[in-house]
């Protein structure tokens, strides 16, 4: 457990900050029953990525998309938020929050109940599918899970025309695979908010991903820098506290102090 003199040194910064840049990554969610990606036991040291190139292309690069979204659907469906997310949501409502930016694919930002406005995806999530033919989304997709786990072969836009037949064009989960553009509008936001920001906490990633990893970095250029996570990361020599703990046990006890 980190020491108290750390948490108050976070505590003040936190106490003292009028816009906060919050960035997540897949350790914030791992207390939740949701697997890292890139941690010691992360999902990419078991199973390669589906490049977006390779969906577009193959219908066996689709089945594995598919194959392992199902492999991971009821962890996310009855994930529920931890003590870190709701900390976060705290300072939210402490009036503190400027923008949260996460990596991650799971809801639980949104299911703790933030402002969606101040909550950016920068990588989508798994809570929806959508066509990548015409864009429409699906919230409701259990039913497309259970169809694929019966018939195993990739779901397909039903979604009506304007000439009365189906789109047909190809569903996948509303993330941003690899290779996939990222839209330029998430991004756009979360830098904007960087250049803002009086102080900014990169939470539970390895800040290795880019463009992602740029957001914290832009603030850091003129605020302080705190980085909590489980390893090394890529911007640790920019940090201005680093800690080297678990977020569901250290962010709770930083807003108690902060905000008390």
């Amino acid at each position: 457990m980190t020491d108290p003199e750390t948490v108050e040194q976070v505590a003040r910064l936190v106490r003292n900050a009028e816009r906060i840049l919050v960035f997540t990554g897949a350790g914030i969610s791992t207390g939740s029953g949701i697997p890292d990606f890139r941690g010691p036991q992360g999902v990419w040291k078991r199973k390669q990525p589906v490049y977006f190139q390779d969906f577009v292309a193959s219908v066996e690069a689709r089945t594995e998309h598919w194959d392992q979204k199902l492999e991971g659907y009821e962890a996310f469906r009855d994930a529920k938020p931890n003590a870190a997310h709701e900390a976060l949501v705290a300072i939210e409502r402490a009036g503190k929050l400027h923008l949260l930016v996460t990596q991650n694919i799971d809801g639980l930002h949104h299911a703790a109940g933030h402002d969606p406005d101040r909550v950016v995806e920068l990588h989508g999530t798994n809570r929806a599918v959508e066509c990548i033919r015409c864009g429409h989304v699906i919230e409701e997709i259990g039913p497309i899970f259970e169809r694929f786990r019966e018939t195993r072969t990739p779901p397909r836009c039903e979604r009506e025309t304007a000439g009365g037949g189906l789109c047909g064009g190809l569903l996948k989960t509303a993330t941003i695979s690899f290779g996939q553009a990222m839209p330029e509008e998430p991004m756009r936001r979360s830098l904007q908010a960087a250049e803002e920001a009086d102080l900014v906490i990169a939470i539970g990633s390895t800040l290795s991903v880019q463009p992602a990893a740029l957001v914290p970095k832009v603030a850091a250029e003129h605020a302080p820098y705190v980085i909590i996570n489980r390893g090394e990361t890529d911007q640790d020599a920019l940090a201005t506290v680093r800690v080297e703990d678990d977020a569901v046990s250290f962010l709770p006890r930083v807003v108690q102090a902060a905000l008390e």
